[in-house]
């Protein structure tokens, strides 16, 4: 484990592939990730579960493939994955920052 680095630092370990997070948070075994783009053909759309069906609608019948683009996610305390997680000010100014192996 790298510690006592800057948010920028984390980030750019993020996007290599590393996961991260804050001194505080290892205890619980919380962490931030990314989740990388990804291409899908659009046959495959209908059987993503995480997309409502109004979303499987508009793509069916089309065959360009749908490009979903990197975020973040979160490991949060209870196990659940929070996807699209958000830095807060206090997280980017903080200098406690782990990188994780």
């Amino acid at each position: 484990m790298i510690n006592n680095q800057t948010f920028g630092q984390a980030i750019e370990a993020v996007k290599q592939g590393k996961l991260i997070a804050r001194e505080g948070w290892n205890g619980k075994g919380m962490f931030v990730f990314q989740r990388p783009e990804d291409t899908l053909p659009t046959h495959v759309i209908e059987n993503v579960k995480s997309l409502p069906q109004t979303v499987k609608d508009y793509y069916r019948g089309t065959t360009e493939p749908v490009k979903f683009t990197a975020y973040l996610c979160m490991k949060a305390a209870d196990g659940s994955i929070v996807n699209g997680w958000l830095a807060s000010q206090t997280d980017v100014l903080s200098t406690d920052w782990c990188i994780l192996d």
